[in-house]
């Protein structure tokens, strides 16, 4: 199974995790970067630094 970690890096260059959320569109095809990014959006929340906000594909 595939999930993605979002983290964000502050003022002091150190990382955190903000969530794990699993992959579960069956069409590859929608799996964009995009997409991710603004599904983590969603879920972590609009005030997020955006500069400072990433993920990571996972395996699981």
């Amino acid at each position: 199974m595939i999930a993605y970690e979002f983290y964000s890096v502050d003022d002091e260059e150190e990382f955190h995790l903000l969530g794990v959320l699993p992959e579960r569109r069956k069409d590859p095809l929608r799996i964009t970067q995009e997409s991710i990014l603004n599904w983590g959006k969603l879920t972590v929340g609009e005030n997020v630094d955006l500069s400072s906000f990433y993920f990571i594909q996972v395996e699981v």
